[in-house]
Parts: C-alpha cells; structure tokens; sequence
C-alpha cells in the first residue's frame, strides 16, 4: 500500500477527485435522487454521504485483501473495472441502459448511499486508482466527492432548476466522454498494450 505523508500531491489530488467525480457522477443522478426524494419525503443526506464515504475507505483499504482471499490480483480487478467503467461511460455518453436498476419502494441508505453514491463502478475505480495513485490522496479525492455529494444531496431542487434538463444532459455527455478516456487509460496500464 502506498502511503507516504510526505506524498501528498495536488496533481494526484485532482486526478483522482476528478476521476470519483465522473464515476460517481451525483449530478447525472440528481433525476434519481428527486424520484427517490418524492417517494419517501426526506433523504437523510448526512447519513447517506457518510455511509458512502465510509464504504469507499473501507474498500479502499480492505478491497485488496479481500480480493486476495477470492484469489484476484489488483490488476485483473482493475482491467474488469476498466470495463465496468467503460460501460458506465457509453450509458453517459449515448444515453443507453446497459445497468437495469429498479427503484425501490422507499428511500433508505441501502440504495442511495449503495449502490447509488457508493456503488460497484465507484468500488472498482477505487482499486483501479491504487495502482496508479498515492493512498493519501486518494483519500483526499474521497473527502472531497462527499462533501460535494453531500451539497448535491442538500441542494437538488435548486440544481435542477440552475442546470435545467439540457444543462444536465451536457454534464453527463462531457463525464461520459472522460469516463471513456480513462477507461481506456486504465485498460492500457493494466495490460501493457
């Protein structure tokens, strides 16, 4: 595991901010999060960014490991979520549905801090980011997606009207397009082609 306090790096720092941002993509699921919102009259947007944040150290930090007890090295797990990834970028990017999830009947932490903040595409990119990235500042890019996550959570009304449908169609295409970049990024480091 790298971590090195003297490591901390601002490039680094934005990489990977950037790269959990897209993945996590909480702007493109405001629409979710208002249906969800409607359903159950409140979301508890503390618990649901902590809960989520919490998960993603936790992996961060014992994804390895359990990884190792199913007998998979980080790399294999980091060519799979370049896949993963990639997948998730064309939905972003052609409007497709590849990943069929169905909503559920009310609001919980279960699906809005799993799978939908904290979900496998951001659990993969998260093992992905640690062969290429310092642990510190991944955890950094961690600490700042939940505070905007949690901003989000707080404001969606407002955002939506902000960005309006069109705007947040945008975000989502631009995300999608980087999403893909790094996909294919991860796939190349990963195997050496």
């Amino acid at each position: 595991m790298k971590f090195d306090f003297l490591k901390f790096d601002l490039t680094e720092i934005l990489s990977t901010t950037m790269v959990l941002f897209a993945i996590i993509d909480i702007l493109g699921a405001i629409p979710v999060v208002i249906e969800l919102r409607r359903k159950a009259g409140h979301i508890e947007s503390e618990k649901a960014s902590m809960v989520a944040a919490g998960l993603m150290v936790l992996f961060l930090f014992l994804g390895e490991s359990l990884l190792k007890v199913i007998g998979l090295d980080v790399e294999s797990f980091a060519i799979a979520g370049s896949f993963v990834i990639f997948f998730i970028a064309m939905e972003m990017v052609l409007g497709l549905t590849i990943f069929k999830e169905e909503a559920p009947e009310t609001v919980s932490i279960v699906p809005l801090a799993f799978p939908l903040i904290a979900g496998a595409g951001t659990m993969t990119t998260l093992l992905s980011l640690k062969t290429e990235y310092h642990t510190q500042n991944i955890l950094v890019g961690i600490l700042l997606n939940i505070l905007f996550v949690y901003f989000v959570l707080k404001n969606t009304n407002r955002l939506e009207k902000l960005f309006g449908k069109s705007g947040l169609n945008i975000l989502r295409k631009a995300f999608g397009v980087i999403l893909l970049a790094i996909a294919i990024k991860l796939f190349r480091n990963n195997t050496g082609l």
